[in-house]
């Protein structure tokens, strides 16, 4: 029997002070409100009164430590998957508003639909569903719980709406430590709620394009 529900959290707020975009870079890690988020995330999940059977993470810090309430939470080992991690982008190691000031760098932004900046929209879904299939198929019921990031976490989400893949990465909605849900009928993903357990006034949220 495969899972019942399956749960993309996304990693709480990370100690960035320059405001850099980090991407996949390494060493940066939450910040104290942002185990704070993880663990309200983890506490709402507990309060749903779900079973949740297994655990999932990508392999960069934020997320793994964004994961650790959760290994509290309900006594479970972390599987690190590379499958839903944070896309590539050219403009890793920079801040976004100094970059888009250089001429040379325009040209990365031509293509927004596929993005021309990074990995490709359609290979995020790709991986994604891959990580969530197989997840959801390794669970002999209960519930998933996949800690990952924003636009994996969104555009997941735009994908398996019918929605066109294209958007403006200001208008997310995938707040830090957010919950998206989803059920799996047949072939097909189904999501079944949002919530935004965490309190993030104030956050910084700049990490990734």
């Amino acid at each position: 029997m495969p899972a019942d529900r399956l749960h993309l959290v996304r990693h709480g707020e990370v100690f960035n002070p320059e405001h850099v975009l980090y991407g996949r870079l390494p060493g940066f890690r939450l910040s104290e409100d942002g185990r704070r988020m993880a663990e309200q995330a983890a506490q709402w999940v507990a309060a749903q009164e779900r079973p949740i059977v297994s655990l999932v993470a990508s392999p960069l810090q934020r997320t793994q430590e964004s994961a650790q309430p959760f290994v509290q939470a309900f006594d479970l080992p972390v599987a690190t998957d590379d499958r839903v991690i944070e896309p590539t982008n050219v403009f890793e190691g920079t801040q976004m508003r100094r970059a888009l000031m250089n001429p040379l760098n325009w040209r990365h932004l031509v293509r927004p639909s596929v993005p021309s900046w990074g990995e490709p929209y359609a290979q995020v879904v790709a991986r994604m569903d891959a990580a969530m299939t197989d997840a959801w198929a390794a669970a002999s019921g209960g519930d998933v719980v996949i800690v990952s990031h924003q636009l994996p976490i969104w555009i997941t989400h735009l994908a398996m709406a019918g929605e066109p893949t294209k958007h403006d990465p200001r208008k997310r909605r995938c707040s830090l430590s957010s919950v998206t849900s989803f059920e799996r009928h047949g072939d097909t993903w189904r999501e079944v709620g949002y919530a935004e357990p965490a309190s993030t006034a104030g956050a910084v949220d700049v990490g990734a394009v």
